[in-house]
């Protein structure tokens, strides 16, 4: 028996969108000639909020199935940099998957410090998929511009 399946156009827009969207983020398909590196690109972003009180900035980051021990949070030249890889499951034998939507390989974001976070008042945790970088604030702003005389 046959099963009728409503055509929607906006969800085949959506996938044909995805995948222009994945080839540009893979260099636009072009194959790296052997013994060179290709360019370094994200396969996925994980998403992130950004919230400010009193006290801190904090960054939460969703990073399902991602291990603690695969994440690197950085700070340099006043921008924090979240790192890290979600590992494909090992494909089994007995398994054939008919569709695999979710983003595997690894990660980056980058974000500025504002001018009142102290980048030495940093503290990240790691909990059930979500990253929390926590950027304490300083009680006076650093100034983002220095202006140096030339002698």
């Amino acid at each position: 028996m046959n099963t009728m399946t409503m055509w929607n156009p906006m969800r085949d827009l959506e996938e044909m969108q995805d995948r222009v969207l994945r080839s540009f983020s893979r260099g636009l398909g072009r194959r790296v000639p052997e013994g060179q590196q290709p360019l370094t690109m994200s396969e996925w972003a994980p998403s992130v909020d950004i919230v400010e009180d009193d006290h801190e900035y904090l960054i939460k980051a969703e990073l399902p199935e991602v291990n603690k021990e695969d994440v690197k949070v950085t700070i340099e030249n006043d921008v924090v940099t979240i790192k890290g890889e979600r590992k494909f499951e090992k494909e089994e034998k007995d398994k054939k998957y008919h569709r695999i939507e979710r983003s595997y390989g690894s990660f980056e974001r980058s974000f500025s410090i504002p001018d009142d976070a102290a980048p030495d008042k940093v503290t990240a945790d790691f909990k059930e998929g979500l990253l929390e970088v926590h950027l304490g604030k300083c009680e006076e702003k650093r100034s983002p511009h220095i202006e140096v005389a030339v002698t």
